[in-house]
């Protein structure tokens, strides 16, 4: 992208890093409270971290595109880039260590991190190309006030729908009558079929910000600030009627984690492209490099529990118990420790493919 602004990158960067700090805890018997999802309503600091990615997908987005022609070449480009999202997510979610190395078919599951990406990577896109922002604005509003009406006033066999986890629980249904065993529990996926309809305002509301950021306004810093604020007042009034949550995608969930992100961007923005001060250049490398840097850390991870030293322990478990299991430390900060060491390979992983100047585009 031309004209980088060097706070979007920083901030991609350090949602790859919290991914992979989530992902990989030594054990998840034991992990600090904010390092792990809610259980279902409300929010944690990490249920941000997956919207706050698909977020920057869409401010991106305006940097790589702004000047591209909604043509047959770009849709190709696009599309492309979607497919290979949505392959490398198959294979994390086929692989085996048992020859062919494929999962039994019904065992696959389908939806996943990549995939949910890389549909709503495309479906972004394809709209920033057609849509001027008034009409962008338009589509969020009718797809965020869209899902929840047919999440609440849809019945499901007969019995009045439910924002719960249970059978009459609208996308929940969809998935387990669409994908069948292809899930990641057996009666829901927190990257649905469904919930993925509003996971694609996360990248529109993305989109806004990348316009603001590119624009000519002065004080763009105060004006994300406040725009943060705005979508976090509104997202926690619709939580009254439409809870805050993360596997249900809900329309408060996506107001509430574009406000942090807004918040969050703001302020890298105004330190480092308005106050100049030096600061993150770690997350920028992984920034470079994301989901490359993502599949690996996420595949090895897959391998390191798959690989087995005996008939009871993996080989994630053998290290995590032999070298970060001590006395003198709590588990809970075992399990972390493992998790920052996981950080810091991929950190040192993304700096040297940096200074290479090896930058693999998916």
């Amino acid at each position: 992208m031309k004209n980088r602004i060097l706070s979007v990158d920083i901030f991609r960067g350090a949602t790859i890093v919290l991914m992979i700090l989530v992902n990989t805890p030594g054990t998840w018997s034991n992990v600090y409270a904010p390092l792990l999802h809610a259980e279902w309503h409300g929010y944690t600091p990490t249920d941000l971290v997956f919207p706050f990615f698909l977020f920057i997908v869409g401010t991106s987005i305006v940097f790589a595109y702004q000047n591209k022609k909604a043509n047959a070449s770009t849709y190709k480009k696009i599309s492309i880039r979607s497919l290979k999202l949505i392959g490398l997510g198959l294979i994390l979610g086929a692989f085996t260590l048992t020859f062919p190395f494929i999962k039994e078919f019904a065992e696959i599951r389908f939806p996943g991190v990549l995939q949910r990406i890389g549909v709503v990577f495309f479906f972004a896109a394809i709209l920033f190309l057609n849509l001027d922002w008034k009409k962008l604005i338009v589509i969020s509003v009718a797809l965020l006030v869209g899902y929840w009406l047919l999440m609440a006033f849809i019945p499901v066999q007969g019995e009045v729908s439910t924002f719960n986890r249970a059978p009459n629980n609208l996308a929940n249904y969809v998935d387990l009558n669409v994908l069948g065993t292809h899930m990641w529990k057996p009666d829901y996926d927190p990257e649905g079929l469904l919930s993925t309809i509003p996971a694609i305002v996360s990248s529109l509301l993305g989109i806004f910000t990348g316009l603001i950021l590119i624009s000519k306004q002065e004080k763009k810093a105060t004006i994300l600030f406040g725009l943060g604020g705005a979508f976090l007042l509104l997202g926690h009034v619709w939580n009254f009627i439409f809870p805050i949550n993360k596997a249900l995608w809900t329309s408060s969930f996506v107001l509430v984690t574009a406000g942090w992100a807004n918040v969050v961007l703001a302020l890298i923005y105004y330190l480092t492209d308005v106050k100049q001060i030096k600061f993150g250049s770690i997350f920028r490398y992984a920034g470079a490099n994301a989901i490359i840097v993502y599949f690996f850390s996420s595949f090895i991870t897959k391998l390191f529990y798959l690989i087995k030293v005996d008939e009871e322990t993996s080989l994630h478990g053998w290290l995590f118990n032999n070298i970060y299991v001590q006395d003198f430390l709590s588990m809970e900060f075992s399990s972390l420790l493992y998790g920052l060491t996981v950080v810091a390979f991929y950190c040192l992983l993304a700096y040297v493919l940096y200074k290479k100047k090896i930058f693999i585009k998916v």
